[in-house]
């Protein structure tokens, strides 16, 4: 690489470059889990199923995870300022026309317009700042990217709750708009591309349109197979089976094929570098716990004590607060702690936090529901920036683009088997709990029959017949064993998270450790 590009510099203010870019990939994090609270209010405007209304945030994900392992060539092919104006502009405006979608077939296709120009954001915005920034200052300018991937998916299901109660579903896609153009008109005066870019764009010989293939249709299969293998009984469905089947051998063979190839879309080889493979593992498990959790605890407000969606993320917004407060601080930090202490402290503590979660019970109070996520919030703000800077290290510069868009497409990835791994351990487990419990609610036992004797007697008092007090007893009771049987299970899924958080802590010490003062080094150029 030339002297002239090993030194590059961007005329404007890097900070402003980064407030700009991360005004975007904000706004499209937020949009993975903002339409979440408003499927019912879907579904009824549409006249359609609930079940039918999932695909307003499958075909999302999928669309998605298409883009982001291959946005890194795209950003090379295309150039990088021009890539990420078109996402921009894409996202935009298929977020008006998602709000203006007169029926499903119409809002489903706009949302995979929506998600292929969102995909492309997040990993843009990471090398952006990668390239913008001199190593000593990456870890700060990750701790702003940090806080707008962790807050966008904790604040998303409060917001999205607000705005379906007080005014339209269809407004949660519509105020993308006035973003994407404010984003836009500041991308287009302060973006440039690095020159190593136009020279790496020289040294692409050909497209990989099997590569490309490949991985299009293997990354769209997974993600279609962990979203909807829950609702579809998993591989009792063949629709799940053909598609998982899909998934596997396409994968395998992208990941051969992409090995040997000379201009891969998908630099496979980065996994040689230890730091990159295992940063990559971490950010797989860090989308496990951000998304499963994000996922778990309203989802457990909700269907177990009676919270609104406004009010369920009313209880995760403190957390969001926390990560905006330690980010800055772990950033400066970066550079004079080991990071690898930093990630194992993060992992620690997230699962300290889902060990202290097992204690509660369903009559826990708001400011109980809060500090757990407080609790859990403080780990997760010492894992994103120091994973994020300890993953470049020794990575040519030159392959900036190919880093972010792995590590984005890890988390993704790792989000949704969390998201997914979170509906099995409930069905099976809350199923389990239940038998359990159902097994005491027998007419031999005392202590059963003298609850129904107490509680026919109350219902009785208050003027109903004998048979009808009867009826009502066994269904309160019935109703406890389900809402006891459940919880039993949400609080399985907290002891799994728990276990694989404890577990990843030690292995930050697999990474190298960085010279004091270098954490953030760039590779040879």
């Amino acid at each position: 690489m030339s002297a002239a590009a090993a030194e590059w510099r961007p005329r404007f203010n890097p900070w402003a470059i980064a407030l700009t870019v991360t005004l975007a990939t904000f706004m499209e994090i937020l949009d993975t889990s903002i339409a979440n609270v408003a499927l019912p209010h879907i579904a009824g405007n549409l006249s359609i199923s609930e079940d039918e209304s999932t695909w307003v945030l499958s075909s999302y994900l999928v669309a998605n995870a298409v883009v982001l392992p291959i946005s890194a060539w795209l950003s090379t092919r295309f150039g990088r300022k021009r890539f990420y104006m078109t996402c921009v502009l894409l996202f935009g405006i298929s977020s008006l026309l998602c709000g203006l979608a007169p029926n499903l077939p119409m809002l489903v296709f706009f949302r995979i317009l929506q998600g292929l120009g969102g995909g492309g954001l997040a990993p843009s915005e990471q090398a952006i700042l990668a390239d913008t920034f001199p190593p000593e200052k990456r870890g700060q300018a990750f701790s702003v990217y940090g806080m707008a991937v962790v807050v966008a998916p904790v604040i998303g299901p409060t917001l999205g709750g607000y705005i379906t109660d007080n005014f339209s579903w269809r407004w949660l896609f519509l105020i993308n708009v006035p973003v994407a153009i404010l984003s836009l008109f500041l991308s287009a005066r302060m973006l440039e591309d690095p020159p190593f870019l136009a020279e790496a764009r020289k040294k692409m010989l050909r497209v990989d349109y099997i590569g490309l293939a490949l991985l299009a249709i293997g990354i769209g299969a997974l993600q279609v197979t962990l979203d909807k293998g829950e609702r579809e009984d998993w591989f009792a469905s063949n629709f799940i089976v053909t598609f998982a089947i899909i998934a596997v051998i396409t994968l395998i063979a992208a990941i051969i094929w992409e090995y040997y190839h000379d201009s891969p879309v998908l630099d496979v080889r980065l996994f040689r570098n230890r730091n990159f493979a295992v940063a990559c593992a971490m950010m797989f498990m860090l989308g496990v716990a951000l998304f499963g959790a994000t996922v778990l605890i309203p989802q457990m407000l909700q269907t177990l004590m009676g919270y609104t969606a406004q009010q369920a993320g009313m209880a995760l917004s403190p957390g969001g607060l926390v990560i905006i407060a330690l980010m800055p601080l772990v950033g400066r930090l970066i550079n004079k702690i080991d990071p690898r202490w930093m990630i194992a402290f993060g992992f620690l503590s997230v699962a300290l936090s889902m060990y202290h979660m097992l204690g509660i019970n369903l009559y826990i109070d708001f400011g109980t529901a809060v500090m757990l996520r407080v609790y859990m919030c403080v780990g997760l703000a010492f894992l994103f920036v120091p994973i994020q800077t300890l993953c470049y290290q020794g990575i040519p510069q030159d392959k900036n683009n190919n880093v972010s868009g792995m590590t984005n497409l890890s988390r993704n990835i790792g989000g949704s088997l969390g998201i997914s791994a979170i509906s099995v351990i409930l069905s099976r487990r809350s199923q389990y709990h239940q038998d359990v419990l159902s097994a005491h609610t027998s007419s031999l036992n005392p202590l059963f029959q003298q609850q129904i004797a107490g509680l026919t007697r109350t219902f009785t008092s208050l003027g109903s017949d004998l048979a009808h007090a009867t009826q009502m007893a066994y269904q309160m009771v019935y109703g406890s064993v389900q809402r006891q049987a459940a919880m039993m299970g949400y609080l399985d899924a907290v002891a799994v998270f728990a276990v694989i958080c404890a577990v990843m802590a030690p292995a930050a010490f697999l990474m190298q450790k960085p010279k004091r003062g270098m954490a953030v080094q760039r590779g040879g150029h």
